[in-house]
């Protein structure tokens, strides 16, 4: 799987309000993908901070991508539990999302995920999710 392929899995199968994000895949290795969440100030919520839920929404969408290049293609999938933890504010600047599967199994997968502020060091949250494999 390359960040082409992986971008058109993003493109068939996500929802019109997912593609408004504009997540564009960075990279995509054998069980990680990096997507790009880039700073809208559509998405900010009081005090100017990119909101959680669109973080949240980044993470979610990255962890399919993961997935499915540790499955080697896209398949039916959902998600069982998304646990975030947000350490710092995003302010005007893009999200980088880092997906990586830490466990495939026949059923379940499961993924940790670092969004981190483009040119920072320290992440901005951090998030772990666990899907169903339905197909």
């Amino acid at each position: 799987m390359n960040p082409q392929s992986a971008q058109q899995i993003l493109v068939d199968n996500f929802a019109p309000w997912v593609l408004d994000l504009n997540l564009a895949v960075v990279e995509v290795g054998d069980t990680h993908a990096v997507l790009r969440l880039p700073w809208d100030a559509r998405l900010a919520r009081d005090g100017g901070g990119m909101s959680g839920q669109a973080m949240m929404a980044a993470a979610d969408t990255a962890t399919v991508i993961a997935v499915s290049a540790a499955r080697g293609a896209y398949g039916p999938m959902t998600t069982v539990q998304q646990s975030t933890s947000f350490q710092r504010p995003v302010v005007g600047a893009d999200v980088l999302v880092d997906a990586r599967v830490t466990k495939l199994g026949k059923r379940m997968a499961f993924a940790e995920i670092t969004l981190t502020a483009e040119g920072a060091d320290e992440p901005a949250a951090r998030a772990s999710t666990v899907y169903a494999l339905l197909g």
